[in-house]
């Protein structure tokens, strides 16, 4: 954008010239001063390899969030699949003469455990969080 002018005459459809319009009013610029600028950002490398460097690195971020979710689903499958297999080792099946008192029981300590897990949810610590305090930091790179 030097002192020296070349005069170009371009033929623009009647939208994007009341638009051109509008924007050089707002702005309170000649509309020579916008289409200059605007074939300036158009034709310069830099804008766009800018934009795509932005876009890689928020493509970047939201990888590394998938693998550290899919860490975190792991870890959550294994922990309740261990729950389960100790669990099924230590409870055999009971009786029929005993299954009515032990679901009453079940029911009550049902209760108890949501009641513990919601206050554990809203205020506690997560077990992601002990398990990555365990391991000095953040959970090791699984890819």
């Amino acid at each position: 954008m030097s002192g020296l002018k070349i005069k170009h005459t371009i033929r623009l459809s009647p939208e994007i010239s009341m638009q051109m319009a509008d924007y050089a009013r707002r702005k309170r610029k000649p509309q020579a001063v916008i289409v200059e600028a605007a074939l300036a950002s158009f034709l310069s490398a830099d804008g766009s390899d800018r934009l795509e460097a932005a876009i890689g690195r928020r493509l970047d971020r939201m990888n590394r969030e998938i693998q550290r979710q899919g860490w975190q689903n792991a870890l959550n499958g294994e922990a309740l699949a261990l729950f389960v297999h100790a669990w099924m080792l230590q409870n055999p099946a009971l009786p029929q003469e005993a299954r009515r008192a032990a679901l009453a029981d079940a029911n009550i300590r049902w209760t108890g455990y949501v009641e513990a897990l919601a206050n554990r949810m809203e205020a506690g610590p997560r077990l992601i969080d002990e398990i990555g305090q365990d391991f000095g930091g953040d959970e090791p790179d699984r890819t």
